[in-house]
């Protein structure tokens, strides 16, 4: 592992941006239309209960990643194998996000430009910033949280002074029951984006204060929570429940319709900005674990030579995932969360904590 230390306040800057992501981009919880903010509270709760399963591990093991304590609780060689599960796990999601930022540009501003283009030019951007150090990808984000905190707030009252929220369109409220809800929250928004805290596991080691673990991610998933859902909520709002589970880009079509005294207007644009901030650091995120997971787990001594191959993968990933968006969509709905997310956030973990847990309790029985 790298020898990097981070503050607590720029782990919590670093959750809130990752959770925030694409989460924020996409039309999170539209199953259930004008319900999507109750599905998405919904994850929140449940996937701060995930979390804790992640905190236990990480206090039997506070100065080990994921792909280490594997090989502990696990054994060496079974341990590895499933660490390498983990790795390419973590490199297949940074490639949907990937593909998931290279459509929004591709369809919107860059219209003209292949896909691979734009995928290459933000992949090149995030193997430089993860070769110069985990330190320095918290340092940005510390500098970027400002900038995408006046963004949202400059947005907001300009969506309000336009005059396009229109409360009606969250009513009635549980329409058809609480049973799509509740289905939504166990196939989407418990594992995304709150199950996706897994990959933290693999960066906890670095926070210089162990204490404040627990506080601190618990903090920055709140904070992004309530982030995700008050922007599905003003979504509903000014779209209405059908443009809302329509649109491939709620947020985006929300922003197209500012429009005040005929002058500020257009400014999807700017927004992009802060999109493609948040899609920076979750690929980033994701990257990283991979490069650390791989360099652990094959014993490199120097992971930044990894960088560049993992790199190269994601990014030819992102490009053969799915032919077409309508696929890539399908695919990010019904496969993901039954056969990636539910095994490698929640089945998985907690198999590894019932097994930490005797481990440990026959450790502290025996030296005592």
């Amino acid at each position: 592992m790298e020898k990097a230390k981070i503050s607590g306040s720029q782990l919590f800057v670093l959750i809130v941006l990752f959770e925030m992501g694409s989460a924020i981009l996409l039309g999170l919880g539209a199953e259930v239309k004008q319900d999507a903010w109750i599905a998405i509270l919904f994850g929140l709760a449940g996937g701060i209960i995930v979390f804790f399963i992640y905190y236990r591990l990480y206090m039997y093991y506070p100065d080990l990643p994921l792909t280490s304590y594997l090989q502990k609780i696990l054994g060496k060689w079974f341990g590895r194998f499933i660490g390498l599960l983990y790795i390419v796990y973590f490199i297949y999601i940074a490639s949907r996000v990937l593909r998931d930022f290279g459509e929004l540009l591709t369809t919107t501003i860059y219209n003209s430009t292949p896909l691979f283009v734009v995928n290459s030019l933000m992949i090149l951007v995030i193997i430089y910033g993860i070769h110069k150090g985990f330190e320095v990808l918290a340092r940005v984000g510390e500098i970027y949280f400002g900038v995408v905190y006046l963004t949202a707030i400059l947005g907001m009252l300009l969506i309000t002074f336009s005059g396009l929220i229109h409360l009606s369109n969250l009513t009635p409220i549980l329409e058809h029951g609480l049973k799509p809800v509740i289905k939504t929250f166990l196939t989407t928004t418990l594992t995304f984006p709150f199950g996706e805290m897994v990959v933290f596991t693999m960066l906890l080691p670095f926070l210089n204060d162990k204490k404040k673990a627990k506080i601190v991610c618990l903090g920055g998933m709140i904070l992004a929570g309530i982030n995700i859902t008050i922007t599905a909520v003003i979504n509903i709002s000014v779209l209405g429940a059908g443009l809302f589970q329509r649109s491939t880009f709620p947020l985006l079509t929300t922003v197209g319709r500012i429009q005040i005294a005929d002058f500020i207007e257009r400014l999807d644009v700017l927004f992009m900005l802060y999109l493609i901030i948040g899609g920076f650091f979750k690929i980033s995120i994701y990257y990283y674990a991979a490069v650390a997971g791989a360099a652990d787990i094959f014993q490199f001594k120097n992971q930044r030579k990894l960088g560049f191959p993992i790199g190269m993968i994601v990014l030819f990933s992102s490009i053969t995932i799915a032919s077409n968006i309508a696929e890539f969509l399908k695919e990010g709905l019904v496969v993901v969360p039954v056969y990636l997310s539910w095994p490698f956030q929640i089945i998985i973990p907690s198999i590894l904590l019932i097994i930490a847990f005797f481990l440990n309790r026959k450790k502290q029985t025996s030296s005592a």
